[in-house]
């Protein structure tokens, strides 16, 4: 999704200027045309992710504007202006709470460098936040991306759930991201900042289970060579995640099912039970009621396990959270790996939205991972995603030279060009359609860039996209320009 950017200055004439700027730069542009103006929209409602202040204006000077800005929490990044470049201004700016300035006028450069600057800021401290609190185990619901019906429901059952020490079993299919839903149950819990253990039941050899769960002694079997305490013990005092717990081969779930009825553990080779104090989240892909009735897994573990159920979305239940998760994995994978893209095109979020995500959020995160690595883009294309678009990465365009036909020369006998103007049978095309394949040559010729093509074109943006859009002509275009 493009970022919005508030610009607020009195003069109509800067605000045009640094406004056609950002537009270009694919950047979604609202404007103030004063200080109370500002704070007006950011009361009602706007919420920009960047705002560039102009100091000095009529009535509410831009300091006083910041100072309320950031009493009322607000938390976006501002960049402010000033045409003096007094030294105690700006140094008062930023103890008020601004990220940049720069002085009037500045160049394309400098504006597009400062906001990209702040935004990445801005990315990188809420990522460190979000691995601080996943690191003490304070991850919460707000943490989970998306707001669609579908997860409003899951984070109104899971904050409930935490509130209490009743068992949860997450439901729902492989990658829709039970382990975040279980950690924000943790992280929202009065055992918040104690361990968090999760353990995938159906990764563990057979033969292992017992001893990863509940631990053995020294010296109880062949290749024991120390004592392991198990992952009951570990999470002691905090939660332990058992994921595919339907996996569970049915001698163990008998020792979970003591586990859990008695709070306590037998470790193997141990001379007497230990005392365990956990809370038990688990997860499951499969249909439990169904391994019941097969004799799979054990009824009264079920009804143990199954008191508090919560059904985690798969993604295509979800759709209008596409954006929102695409947003989020392009600003950690911008960190992880050093790039700068600013996000995904229109046409490109159109067609990860109307994608069915078979392996839900885990395929939508590693697909954007793999655009992330590759693209050179500002902005992703739908040919990053080829496995999706069916689309390959566009090879570079050559400059194409300017045919000059001689004056005498029958229309007939014209150089045939990527565009033809004649039909099969030599009749002059409709207008429509002319205007159709030229746009579309545009498109392909400067990669979708739809700032460049309008230029070329000779039209206005505006004007563009609605000629896109009634050709039908959507797929492959980027906002960046």
């Amino acid at each position: 999704m493009a970022k919005t950017v508030l610009i607020v200055d009195d003069d109509p004439t800067q605000r045009r200027l640094i406004g056609a700027v950002l537009e270009r730069e694919g950047f979604s542009v609202a404007q103030a045309d004063g200080g109370e103006a500002a704070l007006d929209r950011v009361a009602t409602g706007l919420k920009p992710d960047v705002v560039i202040l102009d100091l000095v204006m009529p009535h509410t000077p831009g300091l006083e504007v910041l100072k309320s800005l950031r009493a009322q929490g607000f938390g976006a990044p501002v960049i402010v202006l000033t045409a003096t470049g007094g030294v105690d201004t700006v140094v008062q700016a930023m103890q008020a709470g601004a990220q940049d300035f720069f002085i009037k006028p500045a160049s394309p450069e400098r504006i597009i460098v400062s906001i990209r600057n702040v935004l990445q800021m801005g990315q990188l401290t809420a990522e460190v936040d979000r691995l601080s609190k996943r690191a003490v185990g304070r991850t919460n619901f707000d943490h989970l991306v998306g707001s669609s019906p579908a997860m409003a429901r899951v984070k109104a059952l899971g904050r409930r759930a935490a509130k209490s020490s009743i068992p949860v079993l997450i439901l729902g299919e492989s990658g829709v991201g039970k382990e975040l839903i279980a950690r924000a149950v943790h992280g929202e819990s009065e055992r918040a900042g104690k361990p968090f253990v999760a353990v995938n039941c159906g990764a563990i050899p057979e033969n292992l289970v017992e001893s990863i769960l509940f631990g053995h002694e020294k010296g109880s079997f062949t290749g024991a060579h120390e004592k392991h305490s198990g992952k009951f013990l570990e999470a002691s005092g905090g939660t332990l995640f058992l994921d595919e717990v339907g996996e569970l081969p049915l001698d163990m779930q008998v020792k979970l099912l003591r586990a859990l009825q008695e709070g306590e553990i037998d470790p193997i080779g141990s001379k007497r039970p230990l005392k365990v104090d956990v809370r038990i989240v688990s997860a499951t892909n499969r249909d439990l009621a169904s391994q019941v009735a097969a004799g799979r897994f054990r009824e009264d573990l079920f009804y143990r396990l199954n008191v508090y159920p919560i059904e985690a979305p798969a993604l295509r239940e979800r759709r209008e959270d596409v954006p929102a998760l695409v947003e989020a994995f392009v600003r950690r994978f911008n960190i992880e790996e050093g790039k700068r893209v600013a996000g995904a095109s229109p046409a490109t979020l159109a067609m990860l939205t109307a994608f069915d995500w078979p392996g839900n959020v885990r395929q939508l995160e590693n697909a954007v991972y793999r655009a992330i690595v590759l693209s050179d883009d500002p902005h992703l294309q739908p040919h990053d995603f080829p496995s999706i678009s069916g689309l390959s990465s566009p090879s570079p365009v050559a400059e194409t030279p300017i045919l000059e036909g001689s004056a005498g020369l029958a229309q007939a006998e014209a150089p045939a060009g990527p565009v033809n103007v004649l039909d099969e049978k030599g009749h002059v095309r409709s207008l429509e359609e002319v205007e159709r394949d030229l746009i579309q040559l545009a498109i392909e010729i400067y990669a979708g860039h739809m700032t460049e093509v309008a230029r070329r074109l000779g039209i206005g943006r505006s004007t563009l996209y609605r000629k896109v859009r009634e050709q039908g002509l959507e797929g492959g275009l980027t906002e960046a320009g």
